[in-house]
């Protein structure tokens, strides 16, 4: 399966505010219209496209946030697969892609999520790969994640 993860350009930008979650997800997670606009305001959100045979597939939206405690995160910050496309494995394969591409991006020890507990699919999702509760919630009361990375992840 050829794959890819893009940066969004003017050439892809359509694509990619054309993908939608079911309508039991929206509360989930902000559009992608919304996660364009919040990262335009700030640069530190880096928004990319899931590609499947040059096809969107998905959205995803990382970067690098300070800490109280003086240290940097990395952040898998907005991560969904398009409605039409999901059952099919594509959630998993990416999250790994993912994985694997901000652990090389920025040789981090850890990646940092943030979900609604009630997001029950979201959270086994994340648990199959590492991610763990750490006990904090973020500033919209959602409960953070981490995934302590191994040499292993980085291969």
């Amino acid at each position: 399966m050829f794959t890819d993860i893009r940066d969004i350009t003017a050439y892809n930008k359509q694509e990619i505010l054309a993908l939608r979650i079911a309508t039991d997800q929206q509360h989930f997670i902000e559009s992608t219209t919304e996660c364009l606009e919040e990262a335009q305001q700030d640069c530190r959100f880096v928004p990319v496209g899931l590609y499947k045979a040059n096809t969107a597939v998905g959205f995803a939206m990382y970067g690098v946030f300070p800490h109280d405690d003086n240290t940097q995160r990395v952040w898998l910050d907005r991560y969904l697969i398009d409605e039409q496309h999901q059952h099919q494995g594509l959630g998993k394969y990416f999250l790994q892609q993912l994985i694997h591409y901000l652990t090389n991006k920025y040789h981090c020890k850890q990646i940092y999520l943030s979900v609604y507990d009630d997001n029950a699919v979201a959270i086994q999702l994340y648990k199959k790969f590492g991610f763990y509760f750490n006990g904090e919630l973020d500033d919209k009361g959602e409960k953070i994640m981490v995934k302590e990375l191994t040499s292993y992840d980085n291969h």
